[in-house]
């Protein structure tokens, strides 16, 4: 892969799909709730808000555990499955942008900054995505079910990204929306763009925080690439 060089000491940009790039956590939201329903339960806000961020696996197991079922592979693979197919019919119509993720995107392609879209979503979904947020806006994409199933929090997402890129993940900027994202990247040794959408994030180091995506270009970048954490 032809990789364009680094501008202003960036050498590459991570960005996390669901929440951060597209309002496609209320989605999620449908999905999720419904599966709880369809097990017999109901999922409450804070425990919904747990799982932003999360994979399939996690969530599916997680949802028979609060809805008061036995946890065991051949029951989560089946929550599993009928959460793809609710958020495959959800993910068909285009998808919601956050604030500026769009022309933040274009502004880092137009820099010649490398992008990886990092999601724990798994591959089909994120397929179904980028159909709005646009495939050629990146250089590569790491899912969900491609990490060995060493998922966020875990740092490997990133540290997979970095090694697809060839590029050494402390001068790369990972934006992000929730807890576990941002751990992952900073767990990574990149410095995190931190802009909250359906939970809080709690300080941390190597995270920087921003209400919006609106004006992040590779100056903004390279700003949060040198600010103290």
């Amino acid at each position: 892969m032809d990789i364009p060089s680094a501008v202003d000491g960036v050498a590459a940009v991570f960005w996390d799909m669901d929440g951060t790039l597209v309002d496609s956590e209320k989605l999620w939201d449908i999905a999720l709730h419904g599966a709880a329903e369809r097990l017999g339960g109901e999922l409450t806000p804070a425990q919904r808000a747990t799982l932003v961020g999360t994979n399939m696996t996690l969530t599916s197991r997680y949802l028979l555990e609060v809805t008061g079922h036995p946890v065991d592979d051949r029951s989560a693979a089946e929550v599993a499955e009928w959460i793809r197919d609710r958020t495959r019919t959800l993910f068909a119509d285009e998808l919601p942008w956050r604030e500026g993720a769009r022309d933040a995107l274009v502004a880092v392609r137009e820099a010649g900054i490398p992008s990886a879209l990092v999601t724990s979503t798994e591959r089909p979904l994120t397929e179904l995505a980028l159909r709005t947020i646009g495939a050629e806006l990146f250089d590569t994409t790491v899912c969900g079910d491609e990490v060995d199933g060493l998922n966020k929090p875990h740092p490997e997402p990133y540290l997979r990204a970095a090694r697809l890129l060839g590029v050494d993940p402390t001068h790369c900027v990972a934006v992000e929306d929730s807890p576990v994202g941002a751990e992952s990247a900073a767990a990574a040794g990149c410095t995190v763009l931190v802009v909250p959408n359906e939970v809080d994030v709690p300080p941390g180091p190597r995270r920087v925080f921003r209400s919006s995506l609106v004006g992040v270009d590779a100056t903004v970048l390279n700003e949060v690439l040198r600010t103290p954490c």
